[in-house]
């Protein structure tokens, strides 16, 4: 070969270096991204997030008026505020409670919670099936470490020690398992468990928080609660139309309700009359019932206070108001009654001066509305004004003005049977008016002037305004809170602790015991846990006191 031919070779390409862009990337796809999508949801970082987010989600639902439970309020509202009323509307907070992010909130929450508390539920049962880890090779680099010394004299082997502690170690509540030796252990030894308490605690509370959202859920979804207003010696009757507002669950159906009864007997209030401070207040406030759980049912005597419900047909009735209900008569200009009965008044004040509103619009020849105040105990100061002195109804008084016109109710619209809309009406009676206004006591009556017709104060009633609530899931609900509040005090307080025990028989005829605790996380009683464990052995074999040994330091393992 020549040299021209030896010189001619190519020179070699130096190596191309990969860049980031040449290395070929796994590729996620979809079922990898509904993998990794599962575990993000189900991670509990993310599931405390969304009890936060859920958390801050209901704050709404406080600041601006609920639909199902005020709908009056909220059309007032939007009419207050035509400008941001309406975008406020459809991002649904007046329906903040079943609004879609509200539940996809908690329903996320739900599955999250699903998602920790299964696979971990799954692998503890596995856990606490499983043998306590081996025994480690040094027990000496354990937190808590001692050795113990049987003497010949006592005639003890290994291999009966470690039955005898093994036995200690079970009354005491550990899971043990008993490792005689062999060819791969030279010597005898226990693994010893205990504390799996602390996580059954950890995942029962988990799960009692699921049963909360769940029967919240239900109670939702099925439940109901009403408002009722009820005077003395009316019945009240469990149906749709017996109520003066209702709202029911979103899944909730009329055919539901169960037809008990509830008959207001007697309503009594009992008032401070000696303490001199506090003279007048009220102490005591009872309402006695009759109640059917069925119409066909036996009539049952209850009495119903303040945070005492009654309970009747599956729901809680519960006081929550009360008042006075003068007796009226109307009638219309032609004589005839066109209203008769009780008319409840809303208090103002601690002796109970009143408003009240009278509709009749059966009266002829033109329909009457009246407007005032009631007085349980009038009295009138030095310039004339009349004002209640007492709550109690020592001088009963009515106080009204009247008018004449279309009250508006023949139209089907809805109003509120506490107010009256007097601007399309012809006001009669008032101080301002030549007729004056009309002051009635009990038993008299007033004669409204042009022949319009007449009113008459027959007597004077006390009524009590029930808040009635039926909600399946509420008994549900205070099991699991009061299950998972016990699962969250089992992980705060049971420790988790590991013990392993090694013997050997020594060439002098002792039996040689070292053993060794650790414990998962920090644990203050680990200490005197090896203590109670070292004196309970040494009592066993009754080793006197100078023959006992412990050390408390190591390094761990």
């Amino acid at each position: 070969m020549s040299l021209k031919t030896q010189n001619s070779k190519t020179p070699k390409k130096p190596k191309k270096q990969r860049t980031r862009n040449d290395v070929a990337l796994p590729v996620l796809g979809f079922l990898g991204m509904l993998r990794w999508a599962w575990t993000q949801l189900t991670s509990m970082k993310t599931a405390l997030f969304l009890l936060l987010l859920l958390a801050v989600a209901a704050v709404p639902g406080s600041l601006f008026k609920q639909r199902p439970v005020d709908p009056a309020a909220v059309t007032q509202y939007l009419k207050d505020h035509p400008d941001y009323g309406p975008i406020l509307d459809k991002l649904q907070m007046f329906d903040v409670y079943s609004s879609v992010w509200f539940s996809a909130i908690y329903l996320l929450l739900f599955i999250s919670l699903i998602g920790c508390v299964i696979p971990r539920a799954i692998a503890h049962w596995k856990a606490w099936r499983s043998k306590p880890p081996r025994t480690p090779a040094r027990l000496s680099r354990l937190p808590v470490y001692g050795t113990l010394v049987v003497p010949a004299e006592e005639g003890l082997g290994a291999e009966e020690a470690s039955k005898q502690a093994a036995g200690v170690l079970k009354k005491r509540g550990y899971r043990v398992d008993l490792r005689p030796g062999g060819e791969k252990a030279a010597l005898a030894s226990i693994g010893a468990e205990r504390g799996y308490l602390r996580e059954l605690g950890n995942l029962c509370f988990h799960s009692g928080l699921v049963g909360v959202l769940v029967s919240v859920a239900i109670g939702g979804l099925f439940g109901y609660s009403g408002q009722r207003t009820l005077v003395e010696g009316e019945t009240f009757v469990n149906t749709l139309v017996g109520y003066d507002q209702f709202n029911p669950g979103t899944d909730f159906q009329s055919s539901w309700l169960q037809p008990y009864s509830i008959q207001l007997d007697k309503f009594d209030v009992r008032y401070d009359r000696e303490s001199p401070g506090h003279f007048g207040q009220p102490l005591d406030f009872t309402a006695s019932l009759t109640t059917k759980d069925s119409p066909g049912s036996e009539a049952k005597q209850q009495t119903l206070k303040v945070n005492d419900p009654v309970n009747v047909g599956g729901t809680s009735v519960y006081l929550v108001g009360n008042g006075y209900a003068p007796v009226v008569t109307v009638r219309g200009g032609d004589g005839k009654i066109a209203f008769q009965g009780p008319i409840p008044s809303l208090p103002t004040d601690s002796v109970y001066t009143s408003t009240l509103v009278i509709k009749a619009p059966d009266a002829k020849p033109a329909q009457l509305g009246f407007v005032g105040f009631f007085l349980p105990a009038s009295v009138k100061d030095s310039s004339g004004v009349a004002y209640s002195a007492d709550p109690d109804p020592l001088n009963p008084e009515l106080n009204l003005n009247s008018y004449v016109g279309d009250l508006g109710l023949d139209k089907g619209a809805p109003q509120n049977v506490f107010a009256l809309d007097v601007s399309k009406l012809t006001q009669v009676n008032g101080r301002d008016k030549p007729a004056g206004g009309i002051v009635l006591d009990a038993g008299q009556t007033y004669t409204l002037p042009n022949g319009q017709g007449s009113i008459s104060f027959d007597g004077l009633k006390r009524y009590v305004a029930l808040d009635i609530h039926h909600n399946p899931g509420q008994v549900w609900a205070l099991g699991f809170g009061v299950f998972s509040l016990a699962g969250l005090i089992a992980s705060l307080f049971v420790p988790r602790r590991r013990l392993w025990l090694r013997f050997g028989d020594h060439e002098d005829g002792r039996t040689m015991i070292e053993y060794g605790l650790l414990a998962r996380g920090e644990d203050h009683g680990l200490a005197a846990e090896g203590r109670a464990i070292h004196s309970a052995l040494s009592k066993v074999w009754g080793l006197e006191a100078e023959n006992r040994t412990q050390s408390t330091s190591g390094k761990g393992s």
